[in-house]
């Protein structure tokens, strides 16, 4: 059944069954009432795998302040990136979904693409150790740092649109919640960022900060404000 992809990704696993647990999003373990584990752990032990080979990786060849490291490393782990990352090597089309996720497109969804990205990693290290997870995210996730800095999304957007609200206008953002849609598992929330008490722009995640971070984006993009130059370009190795 995982033929293809590790095709795709050059990994062939000693253990088929970690593989199956990869895919098994807990919605539906919990409409077939079986007992069996879904993919949270292992997406929460991929997360820190993904952190620290990340982090190793910008430390080594990057003598740029802790700060800016900082920026790219949450730029590369975002759920965003991640789940581009997913639809690359097609992690959509295996997971095992309850039937009202797979009707609401649950095989498109961020989150869950990027938490499935997660879980493939934290199954990578189990099944083949350190230096082949590390291998794998070297390859396929610590490459996009060039786009990411090229495009500028390591940039904190709230931060910026704060400074440049201060520098500017005399004025801090304020963030307001505008709606929160979605069942109790999955909420969408819907935030504005208002200055002077004018609406500049609205954005949405599946937290307020990942909403508020896309509202002050939208709010920049508004008001035609750029984002600094300087930050496009790592000191270190290109």
């Amino acid at each position: 059944m995982y033929v293809k992809l590790q095709e795709k990704i050059k990994i062939k696993f000693n253990n088929s069954k970690i593989l199956d647990m990869v895919f098994t999003h807990k919605s539906f373990v919990n409409e077939v009432k079986v007992k069996m584990e879904d993919n949270e752990r292992l997406e929460f032990l991929g997360d820190a795998v993904l952190e620290l080979v990340v982090t190793e990786y910008l430390y080594t060849n990057y003598p740029n302040p802790e700060g800016e490291l900082t920026n790219w490393r949450a730029a590369l782990v975002r759920g965003k990136n991640l789940a581009k990352l997913a639809k690359d090597i097609d992690l959509g089309k295996y997971l095992k979904l309850s039937k009202g996720e797979e009707k609401s497109g649950g095989r498109e969804k961020g989150y869950i693409l990027a938490n499935t990205y997660e879980a493939l990693i934290g199954a990578i290290y189990l099944d083949h150790g350190f230096d082949t997870v590390k291998k794998f995210i070297n390859t396929h996730v610590t490459t996009y740092l060039v786009d990411i800095l090229r495009e500028k999304l390591h940039i904190d957007a709230k931060s910026y649109l704060q400074e440049k609200s201060q520098d500017k206008l005399n004025a801090t953002p304020d963030y307001k919640l505008m709606s929160e849609d979605g069942p109790a598992h999955e909420r969408i929330f819907t935030m504005g960022v208002y200055i002077n008490d004018s609406l500049m722009g609205k954005g949405q995640g599946s937290s307020k900060q990942k909403a508020e971070q896309n509202a002050a984006m939208a709010a920049l993009e508004k008001l035609g404000w750029e984002i600094r130059e300087e930050a496009q370009n790592p000191k270190g190795k290109k």
